[in-house]
């Protein structure tokens, strides 16, 4: 089991829709934060997360489900291609389209069910499915800033997305 330890102190800075994560320690306090949002909103809610191998992308996803309440080893989706979670409140999903060499793939895997129920998607390399997913709520691009610090820009498509911005940056 690891249990999730308190989130310390955060160094994050936010700039408009861009933020500065010094360490993985901030990844985590903004995790904590994200996850208290998106209780508040019933998690319903698809975020795609983008950025090269090694950005951050699966940390961040750890971190968020520790912090909503999964127990045990979170492993990557990358060969599964879906990962799925019974949260206390609400289901949560993590895929990974990585391996996809066609968009058609996505349809060929049977995923479209999961993007017509209710409950938290997580979509790494989302490009990769392109033209099969629906609008995502937020779109996180993560990108390393140095040996240990990464730049995160948040675009929101929906009122979702506003509402989990405003929640996850705000005092």
């Amino acid at each position: 089991m690891n249990p999730v330890p308190p989130p310390p102190a955060t160094a994050t800075v936010a700039t408009g829709n861009t933020l500065l994560w010094t360490s993985e320690a901030d990844t985590q306090a903004f995790a904590v934060r994200l996850a208290d949002a998106l209780q508040a909103v019933g998690g319903d809610a698809f975020i795609a997360l983008h950025g090269d191998l090694g950005a951050g992308k699966t940390t961040l996803v750890r971190h968020l489900l520790y912090a909503l309440g999964v127990t045990g080893r979170i492993k990557s989706p990358t060969y599964a291609v879906v990962e799925s979670y019974a949260l206390p409140a609400f289901a949560a999903w993590h895929l990974d389209f990585y391996r996809f060499n066609n968009p058609q793939e996505f349809e060929d895997a049977g995923l479209r069910d999961i993007f017509v129920s209710s409950g938290l998607k997580l979509v790494e390399w989302p490009d990769k499915a392109d033209g099969h997913l629906p609008a995502a709520d937020w779109h996180l691009h993560l990108s390393s800033a140095g040996e240990t610090s990464r730049t995160v820009q948040l675009r929101g498509h929906s009122a979702r997305g506003a509402q989990l911005w405003s929640a996850c940056t705000g005092p």
